[in-house]
Formats: structure tokens, C-alpha cells, sequence
């Protein structure tokens, strides 16, 4: 899978999808890192956590329609919950430091593509 911006920026690729109770309780915790330029999205999710993880990421919630309704900046690992983010329906966990270059803000749209 492949996560872009609408005008063709790709945002995560590959993209792992969490569709699962299992992948979506487990997210990226104790894994090592995310692949370059990869991200994970967890479908049926409006809020997160940090616990067992051991490195950075950036969080980007986005409703049904794949509209960014939050962005956090580079989560560190082990600080706990991230407040509930209300109309997220979805989050796409990233590489620390991708939302700050690639301008990912609220009401930006995204395309998911095999």
C-alpha cells in the first residue's frame, strides 16, 4: 500500500495496514524502526500510545474521508497516552520528522493505493 498527499506526494510507501485486533493492539511496539519513507496505518483508531516503543514517530489522525484531523511531531518513546482525537477514525504512524517535511497539516487530504 501507498499513502500520498493529493497532489502526488507520497507520504508512506510501503505502508503496512493494521486491520486486525491483534495489529491494531500491537502497532509498532518493539519493533526496531519503521523502513524508510514506510508508516503503518491503524484503521479503527482515534488515540495511541507510546509504551514499548523504542523510537520516535510521528502520528497523523485522519477521519473516514482520509482528512488530516491532528498531527503530532515526533513522539518519543515511553511518554504515555496521546489524548483521544475527536472525528479520527484512522492513524498513520510515521517516521519521525515526516510530517514537518513533507507540510502535513489539518485538512490535508490523503489517498491510500495499492
Amino acid at each position: 500500500m501507498r499513502l500520498t498527499k493529493t497532489d502526488g506526494t507520497i507520504v508512506a510507501q510501503p505502508l503496512e495496514e493494521a486491520t486486525n485486533l491483534y495489529t491494531q493492539g500491537m502497532g509498532l511496539m518493539f519493533r526496531r524502526s519503521i523502513p524508510a519513507g514506510g508508516g503503518l496505518l491503524i484503521y479503527r483508531c482515534n488515540g495511541i500510545h507510546m509504551m514499548f516503543m523504542r523510537f520516535p514517530i510521528d502520528a497523523v489522525f485522519l477521519d473516514k474521508s482520509n482528512t488530516v484531523v491532528k498531527v503530532y511531531h515526533r513522539l518519543l518513546p515511553w511518554i504515555g497516552l496521546i489524548p483521544l482525537v475527536w472525528k479520527a477514525d484512522r492513524v498513520a504512524e510515521l517516521p519521525a520528522g515526516t510530517a514537518k517535511r513533507l507540510h502535513l497539516e489539518r485538512g490535508d487530504r490523503l489517498a491510500l493505493s495499492a
